[in-house]
Parts: C-alpha cells; sequence; structure tokens
C-alpha cells in the first residue's frame, strides 16, 4: 500500500528509472521469478523510498523473515529425483553426450520427410526461429506499458493485417494460443454477435463426421447442440439443405473444415455456405487445412464468417510435445466488435463489445508470433503462393506414384486430391491379416515417420508431404512403400507366413539384429537394410520394437527399470 501516494504515480515514477510494476487500487505488485536476484529486491526497494513510499513507520512485513527457505507447508519432506540419470553426470561434456543420444532417438525432420496428413510438418527455417532467441522479443511482459512496447505491437498488428490478407477477412485476434482455443473463441464470436441481434436462442452447431475431434469438443463447451452429417464422399447438398432448413430457427453456426479433412475440395463449399446464411447461421471454417488454400482461395471467398488459423502448422512455428502454439481466429466485419479483449491491457484488435477473453496474455503466445511474421515477410505474396501450390502439386504426384499398389480413399471428380491423401488398407487387411499400424511401424525400418494413422478413415495412413520436400525425398517415401507392397505380396504368395514377417515385428532394433539368434524366415539385412538409403544416408535405429498398445492403454503407470 502506498498511501498516501498514488499507486498510478509511484508506478510512472518507477517506469523511468527502468522498474515496471503495476498498480491495483492504491497498491503497487510486481512479480518475482528464478531469474530474480536479492539485488533485484533491494534496488526496487531503494526506488519506492526515493519515490516516497514507505518510511520510519512499522509495516506487517517487518514481521516476515527472509531466508530464502519455502514455507513449511510447500516444503519437501521425501526423496526425489533419485534415478540415476540425475546423479550421474557431472560434466558438461557428458551432458552434450546424454543429450545427442536423446537426438538420436527421434526420427525427426532432421532425417527424413514426416508426412502425418492433417498435421503439416513443413520446415521451420532457422531465419523465422532467430528473432525469438533475441531478448527484445523474448523478454517482453504481457503488461508492460506501451510506451515500451511500439515495437512489438507494431510486430503483432502488422501480422494481423497479413492474416487478414491471406483470409480474405476484415478483422483478426492472435488471442487465442491453440487451435481448439481459436475454435473456442471463434465459436464464442458468433454467439455474442447472435446475441446482440436478439438471437441469442441460435444453438444448434452442424459438424461434419470428418471434423476433427476438437469441432465438436469446442461447440459442447459453448452450450451448443450439436448435429452431425456424413461427407465420407462429400456432403450430399440436399441432405444438407434438409438439415438446416430443420433446424433453421435455431440454427447457430456450421464449423466445416476446408478443405476437407478427407483430402480434397468440397465441390459444393459456397452454396453451403450460403445455405446456412439463408438459415439465420454462421460459418465457422476450420483452418486446419489452410497450407492448401494460401493464396489459391479464402475462407473469404469460400463464404466463411470467421476462421482460425493454426500458425503452428501453416505458417511454420513447429509444433508437436504440447506447445508453445499460436491459433489467432480471423472474421469478417460483422463480428469485428466482437474480437476478444483483455481486462489488463486491451489489444488495439479487440471489439467495443467484446466475447470473453481465451488467454491469460492479450496477444496469447507473443512470444512467437515473430515466427509467422518471418515467414510472411520472406516468402511475400508469391511465395505463400508457391507454398500451397507445391504442396498439392507434392500430394498429387505421391498419389499418382502410389495408386497402382494401393487403394485410395475417395478423391474429387478431377481423381485430384488436396495437399495431403489417404491410402486405405481395409482390402490388404481382409487378405493377409497385415493393419496399417504394421505399415507404420515398418516405415520406421525404411527411417520414416509413420504418416497419420486410421484418421478420419478407419484401416488408413493419411499423407501430408507439404511443400518442404524435394522431388528426391518424396520419391523415397513412395519407393519404401512399393517396396513394402511386395513385401506384403510374399504374404499374399505364402512365402512368408502371416506372424512371421517383417511388418509384424517392424522395427527392428540394432540389439535384435546384431544378436547371435535369428529366428526369423527373411534376413537381417531385409529386416533392417531394406532399402538402399539406408546404408548411404545413415541408418536410423528404433530404440524399441513393437509394444502391445492395448496392454499398455490398460496399464497407465510405467517404471523404469535399471
Amino acid at each position: 500500500d502506498v498511501s498516501p501516494k498514488s499507486a498510478a504515480a509511484v508506478v510512472e515514477e518507477l517506469q523511468a528509472k527502468k522498474l515496471n510494476l503495476r498498480a491495483l487500487n492504491n497498491s503497487v505488485l510486481m512479480n518475482l521469478d528464478e531469474t530474480h536476484l536479492e539485488t533485484d529486491v533491494h534496488c526496487v526497494i531503494d526506488a519506492l523510498k526515493a519515490a516516497g513510499v514507505g518510511g520510519g513507520s512499522a509495516t506487517s512485513a517487518a514481521s516476515i523473515q527472509v531466508n530464502g527457505e519455502m514455507p513449511a507447508s510447500f516444503a519437501r519432506t521425501g526423496p526425489f529425483l533419485e534415478q540415476k540419470i540425475f546423479n550421474s553426470i557431472t560434466s558438461e561434456t557428458e551432458m552434450m553426450r546424454y543429450m545427442h543420444t536423446l537426438q538420436l532417438k527421434d526420427l525427426a525432420l532432421d532425417k527424413s520427410m514426416i508426412s502425418l496428413g492433417s498435421c503439416t510438418m513443413k520446415l521451420n527455417s532457422v531465419s523465422s526461429l532467430a528473432p525469438c532467441s533475441w531478448p527484445e522479443v523474448g523478454n517482453m511482459h504481457p503488461f508492460a506499458p506501451s510506451s515500451q512496447t511500439a515495437g512489438y505491437r507494431e510486430l503483432l498488428e502488422s501480422l494481423e493485417k497479413y492474416l487478414n490478407s491471406c483470409t480474405g477477412f476484415d478483422a483478426c485476434s492472435l488471442q487465442p494460443t491453440s487451435g481448439a482455443s481459436g475454435e473456442y473463441a471463434g465459436l464464442l464470436v458468433i454467439r455474442k454477435y447472435q446475441e446482440a441481434q436478439g438471437q441469442g436462442h441460435r444453438n444448434v452447431c452442424i459438424i461434419p463426421r470428418s471434423a476433427h475431434g476438437t469441432n465438436p469438443a469446442s461447440a459442447a463447451m459453448c452450450d451448443m447442440e450439436i448435429k452431425w452429417i456424413d461427407d465420407s464422399a462429400g456432403m450430399d447438398l440436399q441432405e444438407f439443405k434438409d438439415l438446416c432448413h430443420a433446424n433453421k430457427d435455431r440454427l447457430s453456426a456450421l464449423m466445416v473444415t476446408y478443405p476437407s479433412t478427407r483430402a480434397f475440395f468440397e465441390d459444393n463449399i459456397q452454396e453451403i455456405c450460403a445455405t446456412v446464411h439463408e438459415c439465420g447461421g454462421q460459418v465457422y471454417m476450420d483452418g486446419a487445412n489452410m497450407n492448401a488454400q494460401l493464396g489459391l482461395t479464402s475462407p473469404g471467398m469460400i463464404g466463411a464468417d470467421v476462421c482460425h488459423l493454426n500458425l503452428h502448422k501453416t505458417f511454420s512455428i513447429p509444433h508437436g510435445g504440447g506447445g508453445p502454439g499460436l491459433g489467432p481466429i480471423c472474421v469478417r466485419k460483422h463480428l469485428a466488435p466482437h474480437l476478444q479483449g483483455h481486462c489488463v491491457v486491451n489489444p488495439s484488435s479487440a471489439g467495443s463489445d467484446p466475447a470473453g477473453a481465451v488467454s491469460a496474455a492479450p496477444w496469447g503466445q507473443a512470444g512467437i508470433a515473430c515466427i509467422p511474421w518471418m515467414f510472411c515477410t520472406m516468402l511475400g505474396k508469391q511465395g505463400v503462393l508457391d507454398s500451397a501450390r507445391y504442396a498439392i502439386l507434392n500430394a498429387n504426384y505421391m498419389k499418382a506414384r502410389l495408386e497402382p499398389h494401393f487403394d485410395i480413399v475417395a478423391t474429387n471428380k478431377n481423381n485430384r486430391c488436396s495437399h495431403e491423401f489417404i491410402m486405405d488398407f481395409s482390402t490388404i487387411r481382409k487378405n493377409t491379416g497385415i493393419v496399417e499400424e504394421d505399415i507404420a511401424k515398418r516405415l520406421q525400418d525404411y527411417g520414416f515417420h509413420a504418416p497419420t494413422m486410421s484418421w478420419p478413415v478407419p484401416h488408413s495412413l493419411m499423407v501430408e508431404p507439404t511443400e518442404s520436400e524435394d522431388k528426391g525425398e518424396l520419391d523415397r517415401f513412395c519407393d519404401a512403400m512399393i517396396l513394402i507392397r511386395k513385401e506384403i505380396q510374399k504374404i499374399e504368395s505364402g512365402e512368408w507366413s502371416t506372424e512371421d514377417n517383417p511388418l509384424k515385428h517392424a522395427p527392428h532394433t540394432q540389439t535384435e539384429v546384431c544378436a547371435t539368434e535369428w529366428t526369423h524366415p527373411y534376413t537381417r539385412e531385409e529386416a533392417a537394410f531394406p532399402a538402399p538409403w539406408t546404408l548411404k544416408r545413415g541408418k536410423f535405429w528404433p530404440t524399441v520394437a513393437r509394444v502391445d498398445n492395448s496392454l499398455g492403454d490398460r496399464k497407465l503407470k510405467l517404471r523404469l527399470e535399471e
């Protein structure tokens, strides 16, 4: 409490000394973490005294003993970190080697393409990532005074303009920190808009069956009633119209992914969006597959009202392992007044009648916003357009190579896919007992990360090469799949049994291949070096062999025995 002085005046005086405190009522607050030292505390105290705060009178804080120890209620009483790894490395050299061994266990982009469908595992360029390490970017507090954040806000606001340009929309909020958070934010904006129009009773949300699971979850969190529609071969237009008109008095939104998660562009998407509007609803476009739209089309062109963008996919922020991510939303003009604001620092994108905040920080994960900003700035208009063009070209090239060998899930009327395609192994499964998991595991022996498995089509693999891979890498993956198909033919012919073959035992570890005993009907070379590039480019050795998935599902606690 700084009485009788004004808290705002004290904060302003300390800011002039490069000390940022926060005013709350007539008190000033500061947060300390592990980066602060005792000298920092003394510096703040001296500055407060110089500002006329305190004096000779005793305060309640005077009785607090400062000894650096945790309060007893929070202190550990039992042993911890007793595993060998926490007590055996005593030099930086050994730490470096340990970290390198962990890296060797990871089948990542530095070894081969990651073809996870609907994940857009594109290159995260060094030049895009570099600014994240700058103190000016990484050390800025979300609530820092506006006088200190002019450059930061210019970066964020110019990124919003880039994203508006890509989507064909009018306004953008960078606050959501994931795709799911973006969905939730977008639906909140729709509901807020409809309430403002006296249509708050609208609560029906139509969702295609192939949607990401977060779509119905977000709708449920917004207290919406979900109506499903089949889209396995594209949405039947008449069925969709009937569903919309049957719920026209309560229709709130359609959540649609474009292109479809079944890997093709929905032919009737503009008429679908128009039908929703006719029935009083709004169109939410899931931006998970935006990498196939950049510069070619846009959510605005197809008739959507709001979309989220996975900047940690389409715009090259690294992702996987839980974050950090950015899932901003872009909206048409009529929804802009309801974009998210913040109670501490209101972003410039905040609407006049905002929906509730979806992040503790005004601009969400602002520290990584420099990555998509660099992506857009360096590529420019033509480069961003080429990203989508090459992504679609690469997927269609791979599909054409693999089509003679595998069943490809239905595409559009021109037999073209979007930026990804789906291989269906149902027939192989029926004839040989080889399932999609066997093929996914066998790809590790060829040095490749598995594509997305069993979604959105059961017994399938969905492949998304992105624009980052050259033709040589695309061909290597296709060659691996074709060689695996020939291995399956050996099972079909009876040369290998349905139980003892390289697919059922994949992946093969170095320990197994180098062991004295080898009982399989196929050779060690067939197991571990099935393709020439596994020798020329270096062999990736899986750390563990096949695991029992169902056993792991039943036993949630694991114990490492050293």
